[in-house]
């Protein structure tokens, strides 16, 4: 029997082709979501830089300017300082809850990101439910929270985690509702065709003309879902000494820290995507509306220039809140629970019942 070794080399060449592509299909799975992971911890560190400037500037006072130019590494160097500190303990606490609930609401959010439509086929997951996936998937960090609270066997930190808790649900409520109006008008729970379903006028196709009341409610639901002022109530430093975050130090508080910027960032997404026409070129002229369809060739520069309308639109919203939390003064805990349950909740279901209504009567 004659052997031939030409073949046996290209049986062997062929396995190692297809063993080399098995592994460059597993790791390029991890590249979308390496970018989409240092995108929003850069985004990260603006925001944090952005709000000391614009802080410093409604209090007419000078901010961070001596960390690298402009003081734009003073977060960096904030961050870099808690990764050392000293992680400390209670003695008394439940070192589970105590340790994984600054991981819970970090993962949770970052989960939110997978579907939100950066720009154009730039999305890391386009699912047929991705508005109801970020509010299934938020509304895990306030068990997180909650879990910190108890588990650190402090009076304030329990306080301050079922302040948090009660937030939670007394706003998702109202911002479900707000979402359920969008999908309705869109007829889909997809975040890409939401964004599509308002690119066909320029800003007059943006959902924020159809839904002013809408908006509204999502806009202050929005703001309490991430804690900011004038509904910081489960962190009131005047009241519960920082609330659930009291006996956290080093990387955990730094984790919380982390969680707050990234809720504003992926909230501000959100509006931009269910109300501000996401990515989409806002100019009404008919040749600019089929701007994307004429360039697909150009894919890079196409989805470089939607990503950049997309985190302008984002920012503006940013700049909002940021202004909010220096501005107005922080509310009651049974202000903040009114609000919510008598005023956001009835609006936000009289939109719905009217948005179903002029949907029914369109049909």
């Amino acid at each position: 029997m004659i052997i031939d070794l030409t073949e046996i080399q290209d049986i062997h060449f062929f396995f190692r082709l297809q063993f080399f592509k098995e592994i460059y299909g597993i790791l390029w799975v991890f590249v979308p979501i390496f970018i989409l992971i240092l995108g929003i911890t850069i985004s990260v560190l603006a925001i944090v830089w952005l709000e000391r400037e614009i802080s410093a500037g409604i209090q007419q006072r000078i901010g961070p300017e001596y960390t690298g130019p402009f003081g734009v590494l003073q977060a960096l160097a904030d961050g870099t300082k808690l990764l050392f500190k000293e992680n400390l303990i209670p003695s008394r606490g439940d070192i589970r809850l105590f340790s994984f609930g600054p991981s819970i609401s970090v993962i949770s959010i970052i989960i939110s990101y997978s579907v939100i439509p950066f720009g154009y086929n730039f999305v890391l997951s386009d699912l047929n439910i991705g508005v109801f996936l970020w509010i299934a998937i938020s509304s895990i960090a306030p068990i997180g929270l909650l879990m910190s609270g108890y588990g650190s066997n402090n009076k304030y930190s329990f306080l301050g985690g079922l302040r948090a808790a009660a937030q939670s649900i007394s706003y998702e409520i109202p911002l479900t509702l707000c979402v359920l109006s969008i999908s309705l008008l869109s007829n889909s729970l997809s975040t890409v065709d939401i964004v599509d379903a308002q690119s066909k006028y320029g800003f007059w196709g943006w959902n924020l003309w159809r839904q002013p009341m809408g908006f509204l409610v999502f806009l202050i639901s929005s703001l309490a879902e991430c804690e900011r002022l004038p509904f910081d109530l489960p962190e009131a430093e005047e009241e519960l000494i920082a609330g659930y975050q009291t006996e956290y130090s080093g990387i955990k508080f730094g984790l919380f820290y982390v969680a707050s910027y990234l809720n504003l960032f992926v909230s501000s997404l959100f509006v931009t995507v269910l109300y501000f026409g996401g990515s989409n070129i806002s100019i009404p002229y008919i040749f600019v509306s089929n701007f994307f369809e004429i360039n697909k060739t150009y894919g890079v520069f196409v989805t470089i220039i939607s990503i950049f309308i997309t985190l302008v639109k984002t920012y503006l919203f940013i700049f909002v809140s940021i202004t909010t939390r220096w501005t107005l003064p922080r509310l009651r805990i049974d202000q903040l629970l009114n609000l919510g349950w008598k005023f956001l909740l009835p609006i936000s279901l009289g939109n719905l019942l009217l948005t179903t209504s002029s949907q029914l009567f369109s049909l």
